[in-house]
């Protein structure tokens, strides 16, 4: 189990991400844009500066969705390989089959 901190340091995270995403979408694109002026570029630059550093998707760990953990997560379940062998095995991941050979 992962420290209940870190859970709620990810959780401040993805709300902060959520606020600004419009935001940082449309200066991230003006900022790529090589059309635009180079003045009107660095201005998007220094203004997405601006925003808070937790408000930048990168920053958002994916974690397990039952334990926590921060590595070895899988997107298509949202749960650690732990977790995933442990359901697994008892049969409660539909479609999900242990593979022998």
């Amino acid at each position: 189990m992962a420290k209940l901190s870190s859970i709620n340091k990810n959780e401040r995270r993805k709300k902060l991400v959520k606020k600004y995403a419009g935001q940082y979408a449309k200066l991230k694109a003006i900022a790529d844009d090589e059309s635009r002026d180079d003045t009107e570029r660095l201005i998007a630059r220094l203004k997405l500066a601006e925003i808070p550093r937790n408000g930048n998707p990168t920053r958002v760990r994916n974690r397990c969705g039952m334990t926590g953990r921060s590595r070895a997560v899988y997107r298509k379940f949202g749960l650690s390989r732990i977790m995933i062998r442990e359901l697994g095995n008892k049969g409660l991941i539909p479609g999900l089959t242990k593979s022998s050979w």
